[in-house]
């Protein structure tokens, strides 16, 4: 079963799921976030505010808050249940193009064109510290499952690790041969998996910073990567147009690719594990059926 979510006028840049499930959160090029629901794909609300593409789209651990990042160099929160904004939060020199909330609420995370990741206090708005050290554009920003670590990737082809609390970097990750694009932790924070142009995946040990698999299939770059939450599956979208599936435990391909007409930007696990959305160039988004 595939539910085809139309509405945005631009690429679709990035899905997240509410906690609960209940809600689905895409952020578009045509400057706007549009909250669904994913059981019957109608549209709850749609979010006007960013002067620009929203590049990324990030529920709060209690889903109260949604975090959007824009190219308009801001960091919005909003209230998804009444659409209302709450808070924009200003300080990077160019476009936003990653946010992540800890997963004890107290720390938001955002990545920008201008190199640097700039930790928040979602609670007030106040900068709390500015990470540098990437060479080139942060694409991506995750905190592991217990907030004590923060990868960002960064189109200087590395991936770094930071402790959130003190600002200081903990492993350069080396290996991709082209921009890294996303990463993500598992849901155990054993693993860290990152997408790239060089048309792979790796999942790396983030203690170590050895890499454990290299994920080969995909002809084109890899845009996004995305656990599922019983940390059995890894999913991958890219400019090839298509979903990819792995097995975790070999590192394996699971199934046939789930197709778009366009490049895949953005792929989110439903927290059940039976949903995977995916957000596209073709400006839809696409709800998968994974698992009955």
């Amino acid at each position: 079963m595939t539910l085809v979510l139309t509405g945005h006028t631009g690429w679709v840049s990035s899905v997240a799921f509410s906690p609960d499930g209940r809600m689905l959160a895409s952020g578009s090029d045509d400057d706007i976030v549009r909250l669904w629901d994913p059981a019957t794909g109608q549209v709850l609300r749609i979010l006007e505010g960013h002067r620009g593409p929203v590049a990324s789209v990030a529920f709060s651990p209690d889903g109260r808050m949604l975090i959007s990042g824009s190219t308009d160099r801001t960091v919005r929160q909003w209230d998804p249940v009444t659409g209302e904004e709450l808070r924009v939060l200003r300080g990077h020199t160019s476009g936003v193009i990653s946010v992540a909330l800890s997963t004890d609420g107290q720390m938001l995370a955002s990545g920008s064109a201008d190199r640097a990741v700039r930790l928040w206090d979602p609670a007030t708005g106040r900068a709390l510290r500015i990470l540098e050290g990437h060479m080139d554009m942060v694409s991506s920003v995750a905190f592991s499952p217990d907030s004590r670590m923060l990868a960002s990737g960064s189109w200087d082809t590395t991936v770094r690790l930071w402790d959130p609390a003190t600002g200081q970097p903990l492993h350069v990750l080396k290996g991709h041969q082209g921009m890294v694009l996303s990463v993500a932790f598992s849901p155990d924070g054993r693993m860290l998996a990152s997408g790239s142009d060089d048309h792979t995946a790796r999942l790396w040990d983030p203690t170590t910073g050895q890499v454990l698999h290299i994920l080969e299939g995909h002809t084109d770059w890899v845009n996004s990567v995305a656990f599922s939450l019983d940390g059995q599956m890894l999913a991958s979208g890219s400019w090839d147009h298509t979903v990819r599936l792995w097995d975790l435990a070999t590192g394996e391909e699971l199934r046939v690719p789930l197709e778009h007409t366009s490049g895949v930007l953005s792929v989110a696990f439903s927290p059940d594990g039976r949903m995977l959305a995916s957000g596209s160039a073709d400006k839809t988004v696409r709800l998968w059926a994974i698992r009955e």
